[in-house]
């Protein structure tokens, strides 16, 4: 069966989200305000660095770090990251593991990380699940890193490296590690997903023997291409730069470069997101079914952009979460 994007539109979006099973079942999560007496939110007690000193392709001077709490209308508190010279991984573990874990790649259209909002906060809510969750702070390409368009996908890369070179540690099965990223994010993901095997730095050690790819990939209202009036324009001109080459633009149209045997794909999005259009996921799920790669997809009535694990519990999109454990646990499990 084919799929392109007017007929896609035409199916009920939110069919099948507001399932009463869901509803009684799976992690409940409030997200909690900050207090002055807190610690702070990143980084988190347990983590690991990405590379041995300062990463490849540095700029003179370092970016200088830059972070800071945005209060959203709702009153909610974000933690957001600029300036990343050290790029590390948060770790966070669940109280009953099951061998799952996911790398989470916050958004931020690459010139912020979200790490509260699209990091922390989903880890939390996956480790209810019995899921391993690693929140990745990763470079930003408009910093003056060389290579600026591969330097994002040279952090995640290493980052799924070193993961599954410590898996036994992490009490992670290797095999079972995926990720899951969120708008710019989720582009980030799309791009391990499709692009593992490419050589986005030189190897620095034994942990680079390691495979990079996806067990599968979950991809949250992500952009999916680097198209002029097609793409994120923040993402695009943020990850390229103003005068990009075209091969590297071709490199990181994630719906263009899926190809058969690509990781299975579980897509969100809402329709009425005014950031990144829902039809950069409508575009990779036709792709997916072009390439014949098992995909799964949601898509809301509402919800607007960026809402990580926030909708209000009245909205199906809410379940997200539910859904997802459930996916992953009928892919790498055969069902639960």
């Amino acid at each position: 069966m084919t799929f392109d994007r007017r007929s896609l539109l035409t199916l009920p979006l939110a069919a099948g989200l507001a399932l009463p099973a869901f509803a009684r079942s799976g992690a409940q999560f409030t997200a909690a305000q900050p207090r002055a007496t807190d610690p702070p939110m990143w980084p988190p007690a347990e983590r690991f660095a990405l590379w041995p000193g300062i990463p490849p392709g540095a700029p003179n001077p370092l970016p200088v770090p830059q972070p800071r709490m945005p209060r959203y209308p709702d009153g909610y508190r974000d933690f957001q990251m600029r300036g990343v010279v050290r790029p590390e991984v948060g770790v966070f573990r669940p109280a009953r593991p099951d061998g799952r874990a996911v790398l989470i790649v916050p958004g931020g259209g690459y010139s912020i990380t979200s790490l509260r909002n699209e990091g922390i906060d989903v880890a939390r809510v996956l480790n209810g699940f019995g899921i391993t969750a690693f929140v990745l702070s990763y470079r930003l390409p408009g910093e003056g890193w060389a290579d600026r368009a591969d330097v994002p996908l040279a952090d995640a890369q290493r980052a799924m490296r070193l993961i599954r070179a410590n898996a036994r540690a992490y009490g992670i099965r290797a095999e079972k590690l995926g990720v899951l990223g969120f708008s710019a994010g989720g582009h980030l993901a799309g791009s391990v997903t499709v692009l593992h095997e490419f050589k986005a730095y030189r190897p620095v050690d034994a942990a680079d023997r390691h495979s990079a790819r996806p067990a599968w990939a979950g991809l949250m209202y992500a952009v999916s291409n680097m198209d002029p009036g097609r793409s994120h324009g923040g993402s695009r001109a943020n990850l390229l730069g103003p005068d990009p080459l075209p091969a590297v633009q071709a490199r990181y149209a994630i719906d263009r470069q899926l190809k058969a045997g690509d990781p299975p794909l579980f897509l969100v999005h809402a329709e009425d997101d005014n950031t990144v259009p829902v039809a950069n996921s409508v575009d990779t799920l036709a792709a997916a079914r072009r390439a014949g790669i098992p995909a799964e997809a949601h898509f809301l009535q509402h919800g607007g952009h960026g809402f990580g694990t926030r909708l209000s519990p009245r909205s199906p999109g809410s379940l997200w979460p539910q859904l997802f454990d459930r996916w992953m646990g009928e892919l790498v499990d055969g069902g639960r």
